[in-house]
């Protein structure tokens, strides 16, 4: 239960669903879009960028993570549509996941051609 695997599936289920429908070339924000629309399509429960306090020794900052998705209250989704991912988004989800204190996140690349590109990332 730890590693989610059923749950990254059935995300990255609907993610492929979407990149087969629509192809690479279409700003985050459609993809965003899309994946929502599939989600509710599955009955993926789902949050649509969420606002993530963050807090420095015990303080709240003023500072927000907003990443694109938290599915099943446990999975932490962000999207890209760029030609190849780059280690500053690995950081930018394991940041998220360090944040949230959630152990499973999915890195999903829209943008990559001939097929969707994802990482799996467990903390």
């Amino acid at each position: 239960m730890l590693t989610l695997e059923k749950e990254t599936y059935n995300i990255l289920g609907a993610c492929f669903q979407v990149y087969t429908t629509m192809g690479c070339g279409f700003l985050e924000a459609v993809y965003q879009e899309c994946l929502e629309i599939e989600f509710r399509k599955r009955d993926i429960p789902f949050i649509s960028q969420p606002v993530l306090e963050l807090k420095y020794d015990g303080l709240l900052l003023q500072q927000k993570y907003i990443p694109d998705f938290v599915v099943y209250d446990e999975v932490i989704v962000e999207i890209k549509a760029v030609s190849e991912l780059a280690s500053e988004h690995k950081a930018q989800l394991l940041n998220y996941l360090h944040a949230t204190n959630l152990e499973v996140g999915l890195l999903v690349n829209f943008g990559h051609y001939p097929k969707v590109e994802y990482k799996r990332m467990i903390l």
